[in-house]
């Protein structure tokens, strides 16, 4: 999605078949995103579709929430946006655990791949041009999983993808004879107001990619509480952004009995109109100025939503297996009788077992220097672990010491 040439809103009557249409133009200024603001929020305002002319992720999952906390209780929203790559994580997820950290932090300037915590739950996605995200937020008491995956299933099918359906977890696939996930979908429920989103996989140049991305080298030795995600199958459906936008909207029209010329007007305006009570237009980074939207915005980019929001979670180089016993195997890069295992908490590590010695007092000695250097560490701002390990001083050095904080940087995305 090209990047944002300014936010414009429109606002169309809800027309009866009978009435005459009366379109007013507005001026176009530089307090338009204060209107979205205070449109958005207008008690009147029932129906509202959006399109991001942004592809910042930080700043449409902020618009987003805007819209979640601050559109009227009564009211159903439709928000359509892409963003640029990046790796979006449920709210309750590891990043350690779900994410290869060290290829995201590799990666050049020009490839970066940014890595997002949203709001709601549900798993790992991976996010870039080559698809497009619908959020539709409508009161708590209407919401149902499959309510709104369906709309989206109908606008493909309208696009002669008609395969499609909504399997029994509630993602979009393509029907055949090996199933292929097109969309999947996240949640986030309040007292009055209740938010389903989902990308769908549209034409992304990163299919190859994305298994690298969202496979931890960490994984198989941690043991987290949370949120793991399920690996499934994916695959483009092959039609273009317009062309879905365009059908979702129309779906979504026609599900709340709206005017059916709001496809063509949201997609094809080039002016801002005013007139009745449903409120359909752009958006993008013009909204980064609203308070509660740059506020959002901050806290998504802040490692202490990204990092210190992780739930506990415990790091073994020797995890134990389903039999409850740990594993005699070294993992590579771990010089036997080394092992560490590290309990963490927000992001923070809370304590620590180490040894490099059989010989058990030169162990204890080892586990408690150790535990006064990792202790109160956020892992996130460990440079490097190989060094950390080490110790300051020329008496700390020991080889599995550094074997084992080489480890952890792989570990850790060092």
């Amino acid at each position: 999605m090209a990047p944002s040439r300014g936010p414009f809103f429109t606002l169309i009557r809800r027309w009866r078949s009978s009435r005459p249409h009366h379109l007013y133009l507005a001026s176009r200024s530089s307090s338009e995103s204060s209107r979205f603001a205070e449109l958005s929020v207008r008690p009147s305002s029932t129906h509202q579709i959006y399109l991001s002319r942004s592809d910042d992720p930080f700043l449409n999952l902020s618009i987003e929430h805007h819209l979640l906390q601050k559109s009227p209780a009564d009211s159903t929203v439709l928000f359509l946006y892409a963003n640029r790559p990046c790796v979006v994580i449920g709210r309750n997820q590891n990043p350690w655990v779900e994410v290869n950290l060290r290829l995201l932090n590799t990666r050049s300037e020009a490839g970066r791949v940014s890595l997002v915590r949203r709001r709601s739950g549900g798993g790992t996605v991976f996010h870039d041009e080559g698809n497009v995200n619908y959020s539709v937020i409508c009161p708590t008491a209407a919401f149902d999983r499959n309510k709104h995956a369906e709309m989206v299933v109908r606008a493909l099918r309208s696009l002669g993808v008609d395969r499609a359906q909504v399997n029994a977890r509630h993602d979009i696939v393509i029907d055949q004879p090996h199933p292929v996930k097109v969309s999947g979908s996240a949640y986030k429920l309040t007292r009055l107001r209740a938010l389903h989103h989902g990308t769908c996989l549209l034409s992304s140049p990163n299919l190859d990619a994305i298994h690298a991305y969202l496979r931890s080298p960490a994984k198989p030795f941690i043991k987290a509480r949370g949120v793991e995600s399920v690996s499934s199958p994916v695959g483009n459906v092959g039609v273009s952004h317009e062309a879905f936008q365009h059908a979702v909207v129309r779906q979504f029209t026609a599900m709340y009995g709206l005017d059916d010329s709001l496809p063509e007007s949201l997609l094809h305006s080039t002016e801002a109109f005013v007139g009745g009570e449903c409120i359909a237009g752009s958006v993008g980074d013009g909204e980064a100025e609203i308070p509660d939207i740059k506020k959002g915005v901050a806290e998504l980019k802040s490692d202490a939503w990204l990092y210190l929001q992780t739930p506990q979670f415990t790091l073994s180089s020797h995890p134990p297996g389903d039999d409850g016993k740990a594993k005699s195997a070294s993992p590579d890069g771990i010089a036997p009788p080394a092992h560490i295992t590290l309990e963490a908490r927000a992001g923070t590590i809370t304590s620590s077992q180490v040894s490099f010695s059989a010989n058990t007092a030169e162990a204890d000695a080892q586990a408690e220097e150790v535990q006064r250097l990792l202790e109160g560490k956020k892992i996130h701002d460990v440079d490097d672990w190989h060094q950390l390990m080490q110790g300051s001083s020329e008496s700390d050095h020991h080889p599995g010491r550094g074997s084992l904080g080489s480890w952890l940087n792989e570990m850790f995305g060092r």
